[in-house]
C-alpha cells in the first residue's frame, strides 16, 4: 500500500471533493480507502507535506499533479486540466500516481 496523504485547509471549499476523487481513484486501482490527512496548520505535519496549497494529494511524498512545494503562506490550489482550471486533481491524475506507486 503506497503512502497517501491529503493536505488541506479546514476552510477550503474543495476538500470534500478531493476526498471523493481520492476515494474513487483508490477504488479504481483496487486499494483500500486509507490515507493520512494533514491540516495545513498542524505544527506536527512532516516537512515533506509543508508548502502545498489546499487541497493537495501526495502519493509516496509526490504531488499527484507533479507540482512541487512553494514558499509562502497557506493558499487554495487550482489544477490545470483539459477542461480548464479546477479546485481538485483529476481522478486520472490520482489513478496514474497510485498505479506508478504500486
Amino acid at each position: 500500500m503506497p503512502q497517501i496523504e491529503l493536505i488541506f485547509d479546514a476552510d477550503c471549499p474543495n476538500v470534500a471533493l478531493a476526498r471523493e476523487q481520492l476515494s474513487q481513484a483508490l477504488a479504481i486501482v483496487g486499494l483500500a480507502l486509507h490515507w493520512k490527512e494533514w491540516p495545513s496548520d498542524d505544527p506536527k505535519m512532516p516537512e515533506h507535506t509543508r508548502g502545498y496549497g489546499s487541497p493537495t494529494i501526495l502519493v509516496e511524498g509526490q504531488d499527484v499533479s507533479g507540482a512541487g512545494q512553494i514558499d509562502g503562506t497557506r493558499s487554495c490550489r487550482v489544477y490545470a486540466t483539459t477542461e480548464g482550471l479546477r479546485g481538485v486533481p483529476t481522478i486520472k491524475a490520482i489513478v496514474s500516481a497510485l498505479s506508478q506507486a504500486c
